[in-house]
C-alpha cells in the first residue's frame, strides 16, 4: 500500500484495510507490465506471500484477475473493465467536450485529452487525435501519468488553493523523491505561468519529442476538477507558438465548456 493509503488507514477507523490491500494488487499492473506474479505483488505492496496468495485466489474467483497457466502469473480480468465503463458513461463532460476537443486537435495537429486526478496521478478518460498515426504515441483512455511529470498534472496542482497545493506538493516530495528532483523546478515555473496565463506547459521535458499545455476545469466549488491537455509532436510548432497560440486556445476551449 502506498503512503496515501497508509495515511488514510492511520487516520480513519472506518478505513477497510483488507479491502484496500486487495485493490492495491489491481493497481500494480501497467501497460508495460500486464503479467505479474505473486512475488512482484508482494514486493510492490509490502504484503507477505501467503497474504498475496489469498488475495490473488479471491480476485481470480471474482473475475478481477485471470491466471496464466504457462507462467503461473496473473493478468487483469474482464470484471475490471466492467467496473470502469459505468464511471466513464457517467461523465457527461466527455460527450459535451468531444466536438471542441476534435476541433483543437485538428488545428494543433496533435491530440486533446480529458483527465481526472487520481491520487498522485492523472488518468485519461477521453482523447481526440488529429491523425491515426499518433494513436501509438500518445495516451489513451485509462492510461495514467504522474501529476509531477505532466502539464495536465501541473495544471491541477497549480489550481489548488494554497494550503491544499502545499500539502499535495509535500506528499509528492516525500513519496516520489526522484520524480520531484527531476521535475520540481518545472512545477515551480509552471505554477507562476498558470497564474499569469491560465495554463501550464511542457517543452519536451516530460516526454521527449512532444510539447503540451494543460488547463484545469472545475465545474463548481468543491466539485470534481477535470483536466485538459493538448499534446503535439515538437517538430510541428515552436515554443513561442505553444505559449502564444495553443495555450490560449486550450484556455478558451475550457472556459467555453465551463459556461
Amino acid at each position: 500500500m502506498d503512503d496515501l493509503g497508509a495515511a488514510a488507514e492511520d487516520r480513519d477507523p472506518q478505513f477497510a484495510t483488507t479491502l484496500a490491500r486487495g485493490l492495491e494488487i489491481l493497481r500494480c499492473f501497467t501497460p508495460e507490465e500486464s503479467l505479474l506474479g505473486n512475488s512482484q505483488f508482494a514486493a510492490r505492496t509490502g504484503l507477505s506471500r501467503p497474504t498475496i496468495s489469498r488475495f490473488t485466489y479471491t480476485l481470480v474467483r471474482l473475475g478481477y484477475l485471470r491466471a496464466d497457466a504457462a507462467s503461473t502469473k496473473y493478468m487483469l480480468g474482464p470484471a475490471v473493465l466492467s467496473l470502469g465503463y459505468p464511471m466513464l458513461a457517467s461523465i457527461a463532460l466527455r460527450q459535451l467536450a468531444r466536438p471542441a476537443m476534435a476541433e483543437l486537435a485538428t488545428y494543433a495537429k496533435g491530440a486533446v485529452s480529458l483527465g481526472l486526478p487520481d491520487r498522485l496521478s492523472v488518468v485519461y478518460v477521453e482523447t481526440s487525435r488529429a491523425r491515426p498515426v499518433l494513436s501509438q504515441q500518445l495516451s489513451d483512455i485509462g492510461m495514467t501519468h504522474p501529476m509531477i511529470a505532466s502539464a495536465m498534472g501541473h495544471a491541477y496542482i497549480a489550481s489548488r488553493p494554497v494550503k491544499a497545493r502545499e500539502a499535495l506538493i509535500n506528499t509528492i516530495r516525500v513519496t516520489m523523491p526522484e520524480a520531484w528532483n527531476k521535475h520540481g523546478a518545472a512545477l515551480a515555473a509552471n505554477i507562476k505561468l498558470y497564474h499569469r496565463t491560465g495554463f501550464c506547459r511542457s517543452q519536451g521535458e516530460f516526454r521527449a519529442g512532444f510539447f503540451s499545455v494543460g488547463v484545469p476545469l472545475q465545474v463548481a466549488p468543491g466539485r470534481e476538477t477535470y483536466l485538459f491537455n493538448c499534446v503535439m509532436p515538437a517538430p510541428a510548432l515552436t515554443p513561442s507558438r505553444l505559449e502564444s497560440d495553443i495555450g490560449p486556445r486550450l484556455v478558451a476551449m475550457v472556459r467555453k465548456l465551463q459556461g
